[in-house]
């Protein structure tokens, strides 16, 4: 009977693992998800997601899923920007400073930008003419925008999804069985 427990538990653990590695394998969703652990702790970190768009965000594979999923929907562009600014804000050297900040703004914020990012025409000009003396929080209007856009729009469709309803599923029913056998 403990075999058996323990081979049910082995199977299981085997089946949430393929079930992550299929939601971020797809072909569709790129590579950048790739990275995310499967692990027992990785599975709990991914029922802390929808506690929070916080705690999306501060998981380094809760923004790879999420990333992942705005492929999809060909709306990644938000989280892109979202962490340009994060990566720019610990940028130390003045000089380069202002280079990062037109390439940003180039990228994303700029009027038919390549990843134009959804933000309102006011916020637009407040950003371009940040740029003239470029700080750290040159992008934080633009940021704080498309953040907020995330938390309202993004990240319902995504903890509504059929890929992260799936995975939570799967964990909980996981985490279950596990209690009922040990």
């Amino acid at each position: 009977c403990c075999r058996d427990t323990v081979a049910w538990g082995c199977l299981r653990t085997k089946q949430l693992k393929t079930r992550l590695g299929i939601l971020l394998h797809k072909p569709e969703l790129g590579h950048e998800a790739e990275s995310f652990s499967t692990s027992e702790n990785s599975s709990e970190e991914a029922l802390e997601w929808k506690k929070s768009f916080d705690h999306l965000l501060k998981s380094k594979n809760g923004v790879a899923t999420f990333h992942a999923f705005l492929k999809t929907e060909f709306s990644e562009e938000n989280l892109e920007f979202w962490l340009a600014c994060e990566e720019f804000k610990k940028s130390r050297s003045k000089t380069k400073l202002s280079s990062k900040a037109h390439r940003i703004f180039k990228e994303f914020v700029q009027n038919e930008a390549p990843k134009e990012v959804n933000i309102d025409h006011e916020t637009r000009e407040i950003t371009r003419k940040n740029l003239t003396a470029a700080t750290s929080s040159c992008f934080d209007a633009a940021q704080a925008k498309t953040r907020t856009l995330m938390e309202k729009d993004s990240y319902p469709r995504f903890l509504k999804s059929t890929s992260y309803q799936d995975l939570t599923e799967q964990i909980t029913s996981h985490s279950t069985s596990k209690l009922l056998h040990t």
